[in-house]
């Protein structure tokens, strides 16, 4: 059966979020994914996400709305795999606390702005995601980010770089890629990304074809074990409106 995907692009221009729907579209489809791209979000609201394998965002900031977030929240709880990057999944939609609690962090900082030349440092042996690959350097944004202490480290960077209010702290290693679940749907989040020529660099573009790969597969291996989010139902209140 032929995976299918939905990218859904937008939000704060900077980012180039076109270039890299087109960029992540063209590694899906060499991955036989049957992908569907598309530039509002009201895409999320479709029947249809209900049967994906997996949903790319890469909206940076903008705001969505409840009718737009719950049915990613249900599909991702009932095995569709999310995966995304940068601020296209972790500085998306600052109000919507449910899409942060699924994804697992969100930016807050980066200091030093777009050109800050840091490493980005692979956590050994930790996941076959990122097996074989070796530590690098990059000139891009660093981004600091508030992270769910319940995701899987796959990468990390050291704050400081630039000098300013959180120096104090001291060194600080920050996740830079990560894993979660989320009810029987997998999560995979990569920050970096800040423009669509970071994934011409062979190492991002292949971080990302994984995750992505990763993310879809949860849902396959939720069909052929009958799982789904009813277990993990709950009718108390866990988000306030």
């Amino acid at each position: 059966m032929q995976k299918k995907a939905l990218i859904v692009w937008g939000g704060w221009d900077e980012h180039e979020p076109r270039q890299v729907a087109g960029i992540f579209a063209d590694m899906l489809r060499k991955e036989s994914f049957a992908v569907e791209v598309s530039d509002t979000l009201d895409a999320f609201k479709s029947p249809k996400l209900a049967d994906l394998d997996l949903i790319v965002p890469i909206w940076t900031m903008g705001e969505i709305t409840k009718e737009q977030v719950d049915p990613v929240v249900e599909a991702v709880a009932n095995g569709t795999g999310i995966a995304g990057c940068h601020g296209g999944m972790c500085d998306s939609f600052r109000k919507e606390v449910k899409w942060h609690f699924m994804t697992g962090g969100n930016w807050v900082s980066h200091p030093g702005g777009a050109s800050i030349r840091y490493n980005v440092e692979f956590t050994r042996g930790s996941n076959p995601l990122v097996e074989g690959f070796q530590d690098f350097e990059l000139t891009s944004e660093q981004y600091y980010l508030h992270v769910d202490p319940a995701v899987e480290v796959l990468a990390t960077t050291r704050f400081p770089t630039v000098n300013w209010y959180h120096a104090s702290n001291g060194a600080v290693d920050m996740p830079v890629i990560w894993t979660k679940r989320w009810g029987v749907g997998r999560v995979f989040y990569c920050s970096l990304g800040h423009h669509a020529d970071v994934f011409q660099m062979d190492t991002p573009a292949e971080i990302m074809r994984r995750g992505f790969v990763w993310a879809a597969e949860g849902k396959r291996i939720a069909r052929e074990r009958g799982l789904s989010a009813e277990q993990f139902k709950n009718e108390t209140k866990v988000f306030e409106r």
